[in-house]
């Protein structure tokens, strides 16, 4: 197709944001699904939190391998296929009747939303307006987005449909191939990189300029992805069996109260310097983990939706300056990679942990497992505010030893009074 046929600037931005998010909700779709799914083939929190950790590995993987590779041959083609990839795991969903399909739709899945979520991102970042940059914005509020919507929206079909898994993946599966016939409509935005097939070795690059900022974020980083993938996996089960409600749909509200308002932290930040803003979401993503480990300790519901609120408002936030902090002045052939970097670090974090509670609660129980993950990730949020408050503090004594400098080396004339 002709590049004067494809979409403009604008619509292409905001298409590309719409397959962000819509990526993102397909990957939240399972979470409420799982507890029919434990019902049905009969399964433990193990192997729950496994089916739900195998993606991640594999998105892992595949952010590894192709993390980078839109920045080699295109963002386009990556998109096409990973979305194509997207539409087949869909499929293994539909045909999942056991633990091993749901293994092999998870990994499926998870190879293409590695693709899709750096390249997406990239892209957002290429074809934002330079007077107007939203690409961090709607990065960082994208996860929450999305997540939200799949997560409620088959929480929905779990309280009012025989047969929710059906209607969701069949859907999924068409609306997955149409976007990939959509993106034949998209600009290529990025310029090729001599490189493509050295760049398919598994490697984490960050490039020397930014690796400085990539350290700072990393407590935060960790922190507030182990949260997320804590609340995606054992969230329904941990509101079924410590807080006794037995609704799917309060199970998929919980991780609306968790992502949903993450989105309102990056929108309130969103024209903040990104150092204050990781600063702001950090405290009020701690003040959020202590509420969680008081509605544990009271085992009161209501303060643990409240909880999940401030946490995620913390994490919108935090990972807004994050992202922002992180990709101010990368290159355009670098952005995919370095994206691919950030979200390494948040899958590992999402996933491990996880995968540790969830073995953790077969032996300790679902609530003490909880509270130890709770300080743990407290913990980390502390170590990043403290973090950031000594950088601004050295930012500040430097700036005052130029002021200084810069005094002194005025004539003496102009130092004189009068």
């Amino acid at each position: 197709m002709p590049e004067s046929r494809r979409l403009p600037r604008a619509p292409a931005f905001w298409s590309v944001a719409v397959l962000l998010v819509l990526m993102l909700a397909a990957s939240g779709v399972p979470s409420p699904l799982y507890r029919v799914y434990q019902e049905e083939f009969g399964f433990g929190p193990g192997v729950l939190t496994t089916i739900f950790g195998i993606y991640a590995f594999a998105l892992l993987a595949s952010l590894l391998v192709v993390g980078g590779l839109s920045d080699h041959v295109g963002r386009r083609p990556v998109l096409i296929a990973a979305l194509l990839l997207e539409a087949v795991a869909m499929v293994l969903f539909l045909a999942a009747d056991g633990v091993g399909w749901l293994l092999a739709a998870r990994i499926v899945q998870g190879l293409a939303t590695g693709a899709l979520t750096s390249t997406l991102g990239a892209a957002l970042l290429d074809l934002q307006h330079r007077d107007r940059p939203m690409g961090a914005v709607i990065n960082s509020a994208s996860p929450g987005l999305g997540l939200s919507i799949g997560a409620v929206g088959a929480g929905l079909l779990v309280q009012s449909v025989a047969a929710p898994d059906t209607w969701v993946f069949a859907v999924l599966t068409v609306v997955f191939v149409l976007a990939a016939v959509g993106a034949l409509l998209l600009p290529e935005s990025s310029p090729r990189l001599p490189g493509a097939v050295a760049s398919l070795r598994p490697r984490v690059h960050v490039p020397a300029a930014h690796r400085p900022a990539f350290v700072g974020a990393l407590p935060l980083l960790l922190a507030c992805w182990a949260v997320g993938g804590l609340y995606a996996s054992l969230g329904p089960s941990l509101v079924a069996e410590v807080f006794d409600i037995d609704n799917h749909l309060v199970g998929g509200l919980l991780i609306l109260a968790l992502n949903g308002t993450g989105i309102l932290g990056s929108l309130a930040l969103r024209t903040a310097a990104p150092e204050r803003a990781m600063l702001v979401g950090a405290l009020v993503f701690t003040a959020g983990g202590l509420g969680t480990l008081a509605a544990l300790t009271t085992t009161s519901a209501p303060l643990l939706f409240g909880a999940a609120v401030v946490t995620g408002f913390g994490f919108g936030a935090a990972f807004l300056g994050a992202v922002a902090t992180i990709t101010a002045g990368v290159a355009p052939g670098h952005r995919a990679g370095l994206l691919a970097a950030v979200f390494v670090v948040g899958y590992l974090a999402f996933s491990i942990p996880a995968i540790a509670a969830g073995i953790a609660a077969g032996h300790a129980g679902l609530t003490r497992t909880t509270e130890v993950y709770g300080v743990a990730v407290v913990v980390l949020a502390l170590v990043a505010v403290a973090g950031l408050l000594r950088a601004r503090r050295r930012a500040g004594s430097l700036a005052a030893g130029r002021a200084a400098v810069e005094r002194d080396d005025r004539p003496v004339s102009a130092q004189l009074p009068g």
